[in-house]
């Protein structure tokens, strides 16, 4: 077979399934919004189920609903009927998913779960089938073209259960009001986390901070340097930034420790300041165009104002250690992909 029968081939059959994901909207209706409002309202688990193909649809979803905060996991329906049942309580919501619904395995959970009146979302394309006649609500996805040549396995089938559950996570983080901040939470790790780390995640506060008042002289602002190591100091005026010095400001001027007292002087006057909102990569990236070692945090509502309360101070040295210069150097290599 020629090579570019193979691109003509894939073309086809990525066109079969993109076509038949079109038909999602027929999904949208008042069994979706039901189904929605169901869960949102449970104080229980999501608990999905189905076999074969389904069941891995059913694992990846139920973790799309824990990464964003809904209380879910798969059940095996074989191993349900080995006492894996126990994990369903009364408050729980199954949804189980079968283009048949008829499969076999599902009989045991399904009579289980209507012994307890657990509350069932069945999703499956047969309205008159063992899983539709068991669930409160029904789900019916529309009969669908198969992307291979036979037109039996399942491939565009699997692909629209796939879209129809993600939309009902997302429908119920909009309905809930989740943020970045809230997805975070959940993902503290990998490129997901660090992404969503923001300048009040990694600036030291406190007590940490190297901070003297504007009346103090060159050698109580070189003690306080030595004692916070972060090379600088911060200049404050009744509790607002005032300026900043640095080590190296203080080293151009050691032979002067005796005869300065006013620091103001020596004092950068308008030092770089930032948002705790802003992203860590972001100010990663500033430090590097200013070519600067330190970023003065204030809050969101100071930003913009004359005078400016010190909320942290985010050091170079932090944003490496937590990997933001790997996150910087690949979304640098994204822009240029794109």
């Amino acid at each position: 077979m020629n090579k570019k029968n193979y691109i003509t081939f894939a073309k086809k059959s990525a066109k079969i399934q993109i076509d038949q994901l079109k038909k999602i909207n027929k999904v949208f209706n008042n069994s979706f919004a039901e189904a929605i409002n169901l869960i949102i309202n449970t104080k229980g688990k999501i608990i999905f189920s189905g076999v074969g193909k389904n069941s891995f649809i059913c694992k990846k979803s139920a973790a799309t609903f824990s990464s964003v905060g809904i209380p879910s996991f798969f059940v095996d329906p074989t191993g349900a009927s080995h006492g894996d049942m126990g994990q369903i309580e009364k408050k729980d919501i199954l949804i189980i998913i079968s283009n048949s619904g008829n499969t076999a395995e599902l009989s045991n959970i399904l009579k289980f779960a209507n012994r307890f009146r657990i509350k069932i979302i069945g999703i499956s394309s047969n309205p008159k089938s063992m899983l539709s006649n068991a669930s409160d609500i029904n789900i019916i996805i529309p009969k669908l073209k198969e992307s291979d040549p036979n037109n039996i396995v399942p491939t565009s089938s699997t692909s629209f259960v796939m879209l129809l559950c993600d939309c009902m996570a997302t429908t119920i983080m909009a309905k809930r009001k989740f943020t970045k901040d809230k997805f975070r939470l959940y993902h503290k790790g990998g490129i997901l986390g660090e992404n969503l780390k923001l300048a009040k995640d990694i600036m030291v506060t406190g007590i940490k901070m190297p901070t003297i008042n504007f009346n103090k002289n060159l050698k109580d602002a070189l003690k306080v340097i030595n004692k916070r190591k972060l090379g600088i100091v911060v200049i404050l005026k009744n509790k607002f930034i005032k300026g900043l010095l640095t080590d190296g400001d203080l080293r151009r001027e050691v032979k002067n420790f005796t005869k300065i007292k006013n620091l103001n002087k020596f004092t950068t006057k308008a030092p770089f300041v930032v948002n705790e909102n802003m992203p860590a990569s972001k100010a990663l990236a500033l430090m590097n165009e200013k070519k600067i070692t330190s970023l003065l945090v204030v809050s969101d509502k100071d930003l913009n104002k004359k005078n400016k309360i010190l909320k942290g101070i985010i050091h170079i040295h932090f944003l490496l250690q937590d990997g933001v210069k790997w996150l910087l150097k690949e979304k640098k290599n994204l822009e240029s992909f794109r």
